[in-house]
């Protein structure tokens, strides 16, 4: 098995934690910043959540 199958199959078996992780990470960067850039951090984390889906099919 290659390197990038390698990391799918860590990533889907991870999946639970990779969004627990995007969604602690959003919320630290909001307290931090005051909720100033709310938008912008809600964007990253659907971006990253559909990337993490689109990457299983």
């Amino acid at each position: 098995m290659d390197i990038v199958g390698q990391v799918k199959g860590v990533v889907e078996a991870h999946e639970d934690d990779i969004n627990k992780g995007i969604d602690a990470v959003g919320d630290l960067v909001d307290k931090v910043t005051g909720g100033k850039i709310a938008d912008k951090v809600d964007q990253v984390q659907d971006f990253l959540k559909d990337k993490l889906d689109t990457d299983e099919k």
